[in-house]
């Protein structure tokens, strides 16, 4: 099922998500992402940068102050690998993280994609209420996986 929420709620509290990446606090994503995130930590600056230099990214502000950020990997015609979703934890609690994946695969530049994908360990229920479901047929995915190494 899928679910749908009113941008106007947001909006009139003062929210706002823009794949605008001018708008972007690097510092709030890079501190979260590396010192937070149970994915990311001990990822290097200037590979945050790269990756969100090389993919579409989505903040979700109110006012001024960034309040969470996503990514997504994508060849814009076929393929989206959804990544390094977070929302902060002073905006947790508000609807905020649906909204932002809802705004996410609604978003025009991304319609009629043959597959999407993500990776997650605590928020399957989240994406499951937009569509997303476990892998079919594991067997045929490969990875190879290099993780960050935080420094002490």
């Amino acid at each position: 099922m899928t679910t749908y929420m009113n941008d106007e709620v947001f909006i009139k509290k003062g929210f706002q998500i823009s794949t605008d990446k001018s708008l972007l606090n690097v510092d709030v994503i890079y501190n979260y992402l590396n010192d937070d995130s149970y994915w990311a930590q001990g990822i290097r600056r200037d590979v945050l940068e790269k990756g969100i230099a090389n993919s579409m990214c989505f903040g979700v502000y109110q006012q001024d102050v960034q309040a969470g950020f996503a990514r997504v990997v994508t060849d814009n015609a076929t393929f989206a690998y959804l990544c390094d979703v977070f929302i902060l934890p002073d905006f947790r609690q508000k609807g905020l993280s649906k909204w932002l994946v809802q705004t996410i695969v609604k978003h025009p530049d991304l319609q009629g994609l043959r597959r999407w994908s993500l990776a997650t360990a605590d928020a399957h229920g989240l994406y499951s209420q937009f569509g997303f479901t476990e892998i079919t047929r594991p067997e045929r995915w490969m990875e190879i996986f290099t993780p960050y190494i935080k420094p002490q």
